[in-house]
């Protein structure tokens, strides 16, 4: 069979691809091995913001008395709470089916290999190989959990994120290797569940890659809500012992043996790009990663590829975003490429943290004198009343200019405030205009006025 393009690869980089290439007029054909929708869906966002959801509610329900309401007798069924995410994630997964059919994309199930002469080999669930020749193949073949020669996983009590989505039963206790997104969000809802949850970083801070106000304040927060918090540690060792384990981790203050039911190793992702034909092809890749231009060619015309296999950030919303670049670019428009300096990051925890630009480190690192502005949401008449008072605002700008560098939140639902940020620093926006927008009274929002006001001396409410 023959197409215009082949994508390899649903998730959320390959499906959202292939409707763009529907839409622009081209015979599109998505190949994917397991589910549509791919791990985000499946097995990564989408199924993970269920599960929190749960930990929010119980938790509420717990703290009920905190709003006038009096609830005697609750209890968790974590076989439902599972059972609620995994329904979660196959009602999306049905949903992205119905979007192909309405677009007339081929969905081809089966393992992808690249072959000579822009030609796809797929092997399906009978070892049955078929061929499909297309003019443009994208590959979009996602990432899985990274594997450490000293904490090797095995499904059981050593498991990454897919594991961790569906536990047979709530783990008394858990050691979670690796502070990043989807390390604290696990220690966020285990710990919120009952389980005991120590966290290991390797690092001096946890969810390093955030500005360090923002990863002192949710460490402040987890051990608050009783998780054990690690940093500048790693394991050393590990026993199993009958259905235990004993990790023998490495710390600033000396060795430290903890026992667990489970150990989950959260310590990055591995992009799939191995026994896909890149190799047979000379397709080029660095690091473990596919080398592309800046509209998702590779080094080979007519082979293109986006989203966790490439150099950035591996994120949903950016594999999307360079899904639809890639095909626009195909289809002779003139699409704009990706400013990678502005893309937003979300973490699910709670509180939530959301993020753009510079930290406050990297922008003196780049020599700009800065101007910060910070307002926490203890100040907040919408937070108060909404009993969420964690968390901050903090907005970095350059002094001489007013230009918006950065912007950094924790707090109750910050995930659904930094589009504001991202937009404005597209349009160029300085200080002078987010101060100036009025912004709507009372709401969460109103904390990035505030803290713009707060950087220029003009705070009201602090």
């Amino acid at each position: 069979m023959n197409f215009d393009i082949i994508i390899i690869g649903s998730g959320p980089g390959g499906y959202v691809a292939a409707i763009r290439a529907s839409q622009l007029g081209f015979k599109t054909a998505i190949v994917e091995k397991e589910s549509l929708g791919g791990i985000c869906l499946n097995w990564g966002c989408i199924p993970t913001k269920a599960l929190l959801k749960s930990a929010q509610v119980f938790e509420y329900i717990q703290h009920a008395s905190d709003f006038g309401i009096s609830i005697n007798d609750y209890k968790l069924n974590f076989t439902d709470v599972i059972n609620r995410s995994r329904n979660t994630a196959s009602n999306m997964s049905k949903g992205i089916n119905f979007l192909m059919k309405k677009n007339k994309i081929t969905v081809i199930n089966g393992f992808a290999k690249l072959d000579s002469n822009k030609t796809v080999k797929v092997i399906d669930g009978n070892k049955k190989e078929t061929s499909y020749s297309a003019k443009h193949i994208i590959i979009s073949t996602g990432a899985r959990s990274r594997q450490l020669p000293n904490l090797k996983q095995n499904g059981k009590n050593i498991i990454g994120y897919r594991e961790a989505l569906s536990l047979n039963t709530l783990p008394k206790s858990m050691i979670i290797v690796g502070s990043g997104a989807i390390g604290v969000e696990f220690a966020y809802f285990y710990n919120a569940m009952g389980s005991e949850v120590t966290l290991v970083e390797y690092l001096p801070e946890i969810v390093p890659n955030e500005d360090i106000d923002v990863s002192k304040e949710l460490e402040k927060n987890l051990k608050k809500k009783g998780v054990k918090i690690l940093t500048e540690s790693s394991i050393d060792k590990i026993e199993e012992k009958n259905k235990g384990i004993t990790a023998t981790i490495k710390t600033k203050k000396g060795e430290n043996k903890l026992n667990a039911d489970i150990i989950l190793s959260a310590v990055g992702i591995t992009p799939n790009i191995e026994n896909i034909g890149l190799e047979g092809l000379k397709i080029a890749t660095e690091g473990g990663r596919i080398i592309v231009d800046s509209y998702y060619q590779t080094n080979i015309p007519g082979y293109y590829a986006i989203g966790d296999v490439i150099p950035g950030p591996a994120l949903a919303h950016v594999a999307s975003a360079e899904g639809i670049i890639c095909i626009e670019k195909i289809a002779g428009q003139n699409p704009e490429p990706i400013d990678y300096h502005n893309i937003p990051g979300c973490t699910y925890c709670s509180p939530e943290i959301a993020s753009v630009g510079l930290t406050e480190a990297k922008a003196k690192e780049k020599g700009y004198k800065l101007k910060i502005g910070k307002f926490p949401f203890s100040a907040s008449g919408k937070a108060n009343a909404a009993g969420h008072t964690q968390g901050f605002v903090k907005i970095i700008y350059d002094a001489e200019y007013g230009e918006l560098l950065g912007a950094h939140m924790i707090g109750y639902n910050v995930t659904e405030m930094i589009a504001e940020i991202v937009a404005a620093k597209k349009l160029e926006t300085t200080a002078h205009e987010i101060l100036k927008s009025v912004h709507p009274h009372p709401t969460m929002s109103e904390a990035v006025m505030e803290a713009t006001a707060d950087a220029y001396g003009e705070v009201i409410h602090l």
